[in-house]
């Protein structure tokens, strides 16, 4: 387990990084900041040169890798960092330098107790691109199939789990200070952060999330997702198909190219609806450089370690809300929001109505060109402190990759109308979800499951009131007291984590 000074080691020497940077700016003007917390920001920067506007994705850079994916994750939560830093974090970009092609060679042959030649025919030493998690490399397989191959960087494993642990601590003794970061959960957003990073750091799981995700989207033909090469997948290592295309971020040559950007962006809301709403499982990491323009028209993504998954009950809360905003619909939006427990009860159903409305009516109808993001921000995020609603965790994959996915579709077509593209696909899949042939559908299926469980409940009655004449049950066994010894390094845990407020996460939330 590591000491206390290792964590605070390691949170002065990011602390030091981060202001150098101006990244504790906001810490230093923010009234709500504890006092003890504001000193120490001040000593982090002393004798530094500060830059006048803050540079938060520089400084997350410099720190390394997990930094950079916190940053990422941060990113997506601009109720904790503030809209603007939010705005600057979203560009982090880890591209970073590779690993030596020795140590990745490595990786691979170890992985696969296989030589490289017995696997591919050709393979580029020269990766395509370096990230903090992984690499891609371009290969040729030996029967010949054109593939992109992703392997983890050596160590980086380790890396990870050390940032994680100070994480974790620094967010425990931050959520310990109560009020609005109790509210704001930040051990709630590590947590979230752990298994994010778990599941990039298996890239088995990766190829499998690219399976069922491929499976899924038959039904939408525009929208391709490779296939995986089973054969030469393993936990460190992740081979699919190569895609040749343009990325959805170099807008002028799509244009170029004779591509249809306002199609390319209605495919991309359609294919997003599609696997939120409907399947439940989405790409959560839909930025523009993991999105291509195939020659075909179709649009391709790739990179699958950060997957969501929403069960149907919140799809249909989801679907309803969205459906709500666009029609106008504000006093059915408050009613989902108290039916699914995201507002206290204690709260006025119309009075969340009216906030809703004053937040939605400004933007209704208008271009995403037109509408100031900051001050829709500034106004919902208005709305969660008013009517103290907390983090849900369920929807903070869902809540990014919206935000994501609106900025790439902008980005094709700066007039499209993102409330008007998903109407239709909206409406139609409530209708179908809503209407009476649904309906009936759902009560059928819940009495056939009814009956199923009768044979079970007639066993289970025999088994209580065995028939006149039978044998009597065995007698139940004694209970049996087990004495454990105390774990004291448990205990030890359990103090750290719920100890005494201290400066670690704050640094990292602002």
């Amino acid at each position: 387990m590591t000491s206390d000074v290792a964590h605070l080691w390691r949170l002065l020497k990011w602390g030091r990084t981060l202001a150098k940077h101006g990244a504790l700016r906001g810490i230093e003007q923010d009234p709500l900041t504890p006092p003890q917390v504001r000193r120490l920001a001040r000593v982090a920067r002393f004798g530094a040169r500060i830059p006048a506007t803050p540079q938060y994705a520089r400084a997350l850079q410099d720190i390394g890798p997990a930094a950079i994916k916190l940053g990422q994750a941060l990113s997506t939560r601009p109720d904790l960092v503030g809209a603007k830093a939010a705005e600057n974090l979203s560009q982090l970009q880890d591209n970073l330098p590779p690993a030596p092609f020795a140590a990745i060679k490595q990786v691979i042959e170890t992985s696969f107790d296989a030589p490289l030649e017995s696997l591919f025919s050709e393979f580029d030493p020269e990766p395509v691109g370096a990230a903090s998690i992984a690499q891609v490399h371009r290969a040729v397989t030996t029967e010949g199939r054109q593939v992109a191959v992703k392997v983890l960087r050596p160590g980086v494993e380790e890396e990870f789990a050390k940032a994680l642990e100070t994480y974790e601590w620094s967010a425990a003794h931050v959520e310990r200070m109560g009020g609005e970061l109790e509210r704001l959960r930040p051990r709630l957003v590590v947590a979230h952060f752990r298994q994010w990073t778990a599941r990039e750091l298996d890239l088995q799981r990766e190829a499998a999330s690219a399976s069922e995700l491929r499976e899924n989207m038959v039904a939408e033909p525009n929208f391709h997702i490779p296939e995986i090469d089973w054969r030469r997948t393993a936990r460190r290592v992740l081979t699919l198909e190569w895609l040749d295309g343009i990325k959805l971020n170099d807008r002028d040559a799509l244009v170029a190219a004779g591509y249809d950007t306002r199609k390319l962006a209605e495919t991309l809301v359609r294919g997003f609806l599609r696997q939120a709403v409907v399947d439940g499982f989405f790409h959560a990491d839909l930025h523009q450089g993991n999105l291509f323009a195939l020659c075909d028209g179709r649009i391709a993504a790739i990179d699958f370690g950060i997957m969501g998954r929403i069960d149907r009950r919140a799809r249909m809360w989801l679907a309803e809300i969205l459906y709500g905003l666009i029609t106008g619909n504000y006093r059915r939006v408050a009613e989902i929001h108290f039916e699914a427990q995201y507002v206290p009860s204690h709260h006025s159903v119309d009075e969340f109505a009216t906030a809703l409305r004053a937040a939605g009516e400004p933007i209704r109808g208008l271009p995403v060109k037109d509408i100031s993001v900051g001050r829709m921000l500034e106004s919902l995020f208005a709305i969660t402190r008013d009517f103290d609603m907390p983090t849900q965790p369920h929807l903070l994959l869902l809540q990014k990759t919206m935000v994501m996915e609106e900025g790439v579709a902008t980005a094709l077509d700066p007039d499209i109308n993102m409330w008007e593209t998903a109407e239709p696909f909206l409406r139609e899949w409530i209708r179908g979800e809503l209407g009476p042939e649904a309906y009936y559908a759902d009560r059928i299926t819940e009495t056939v499951r009814a009956m199923k469980l009768i044979p079970k409940l007639i066993h289970r009655m025999d088994q209580y009131y065995p028939p006149f004449g039978a044998a009597p049950p065995p007698p139940p066994l004694p209970e049996i007291a087990v004495i454990r010894r105390p774990n004291w390094l448990s205990y030890l845990a359990v103090a750290l984590l719920s100890g005494a407020a201290g400066a670690g996460m704050m640094a990292l939330l602002f």
